[in-house]
C-alpha cells in the first residue's frame, strides 16, 4: 500500500515534470498536453556510459529509492528528461538510481534487474521497446514494486500502474495542421505539392500516435492529389527510423533525394515526427539539395534543430 501511494506521488511528479523535461513541441506549436494515467492490465548501438548515475542504495530522507530506466544518452531529450527528473526526485526527498542502456535492449533488462535487487520501492521506465520488457515487468510486479512507464508505453504487461506521456496523437495532429496552414493547402485549387514523410523507432508505441494524427489531417490531401509523395515512401513501416537515428534519416533522404530530387523536382514538404529524424533531413537538404527549403515539421527542440529554425530553415 505503501509502495502504491508513493507511485501514485511519483505519478503525479513526473506529470509535471514531463512538461518541462522534454518540451514536446513541433517548429510552430504542438499544443500538447501531459497526461498521466492507470495502465494497470495494459495489454546503431551508440557508445554511451551505462553506469549508474546515483546508484545510492539508502533512501532519501523522507523518500524512497526510485529507479529511473532511460533509453539512451543519444538524444538530447531523453538527457533533459533524465536530468530534470532526478533532480525534481531529489527535491521531493527521494534517491535516484538513474541509468541509460545505450539504445540496446538487454542492457536496459539488465538495469532494471539491479533496481529491482537493490530494492528500488518504485521504478520509471522509458523503454527502448516497449515490447520487450515482459519478463522484467513480472519481476517487479512479483517483488511488489510499481512501474511508471514514462513517454513510451510498456506493452504486454500488466505490472504497468501507471503512464506518463503527452498528448502524442495531437503532436502529430499539430504537425499535419502546420503543414496544410503553411503551404496554404486548404486554397491550393488545381496546384499540387511534393512531400516526403519520416517517423520514428518501429518498436516505440508513440511513432503509432505521431504518425496517425499526422495522417489524419493531411491523408485527404494526399487522396485528393494535392499533396503528391513522389518516392511513394507513404506507409509507416516503410518510412520508419531505427532507434529515431539522425543518421539512418539522413541516409534514407539523401537516396530519396538523389532519387527523385536530382531533376530540380521541388520538396515543398517533410513531415517528421522528431528533431532527431528531422535534423537527419535537415542534414540531407544541406548535402544533396539545390531548391527552395522545404517545410520541415519536427518536436523536443534540440539545439541543433533551433539553430536551423533560427537560420531560416
Amino acid at each position: 500500500m505503501k509502495k502504491r501511494a508513493l507511485a501514485m506521488l511519483l505519478a503525479g511528479i513526473l506529470a509535471v515534470s514531463a512538461c518541462a523535461c522534454g518540451s514536446k513541441t513541433n517548429t510552430e506549436d504542438t499544443g500538447s498536453d501531459t497526461a498521466s494515467e492507470d495502465t494497470a492490465n495494459t495489454g546503431d548501438t551508440a557508445t554511451e556510459d551505462t553506469s549508474t548515475e546515483d546508484t545510492g542504495s539508502e533512501t532519501g530522507e523522507g523518500g524512497g529509492l526510485v529507479g529511473v530506466a532511460m533509453p539512451t544518452k543519444d538524444l538530447q531529450r531523453w538527457n533533459q528528461d533524465g536530468e530534470n527528473m532526478k533532480a525534481q526526485l531529489e527535491a521531493a526527498g527521494y534517491t535516484v538510481d538513474l541509468q541509460y542502456a545505450a539504445n540496446d535492449i538487454q542492457t536496459q533488462v539488465s538495469q532494471i534487474e539491479n533496481m529491482i535487487s537493490n530494492g528500488c520501492e518504485v521504478l520509471v521506465v522509458a523503454s527502448i521497446d516497449g515490447s520487450s520488457l515482459g519478463t522484467v515487468m513480472a519481476q517487479a510486479k512479483d517483488a511488489g514494486i510499481p512501474v511508471i512507464a514514462y513517454d513510451r508505453l510498456i506493452m504486454d504487461s500488466d505490472a504497468v500502474s501507471y503512464y506518463a506521456t503527452f498528448d502524442n496523437w495531437n503532436v502529430g495532429v499539430k504537425q499535419g495542421e502546420y503543414i496544410v496552414d503553411a503551404l496554404d493547402l486548404k486554397n491550393a485549387g488545381d496546384k499540387t505539392y511534393n512531400i516526403e514523410f519520416i517517423t520514428g523507432d518501429p518498436g516505440d508505441n508513440n511513432i503509432n500516435f505521431f504518425y496517425d494524427g499526422a495522417m489524419s489531417v493531411l491523408q485527404e490531401y494526399l487522396d485528393n492529389g494535392t499533396l503528391v509523395c513522389p518516392s511513394g515512401q507513404v506507409e509507416k513501416a516503410t518510412v520508419a527510423t531505427a532507434n529515431w537515428a539522425t543518421d539512418a534519416a539522413q541516409s534514407r533522404f539523401e537516396n530519396i533525394l538523389a532519387s527523385y530530387y536530382a531533376d530540380g523536382t521541388q520538396l515543398d514538404a517533410v513531415l517528421a515526427s522528431n528533431d532527431s529524424t528531422a535534423l537527419g533531413v535537415a542534414n540531407a537538404l544541406a548535402s544533396s539539395y539545390t531548391g527552395e527549403y522545404p517545410v520541415l515539421t519536427g518536436q523536443d527542440c534540440d539545439i541543433a534543430n533551433v539553430k536551423n529554425i533560427v537560420d531560416g530553415k
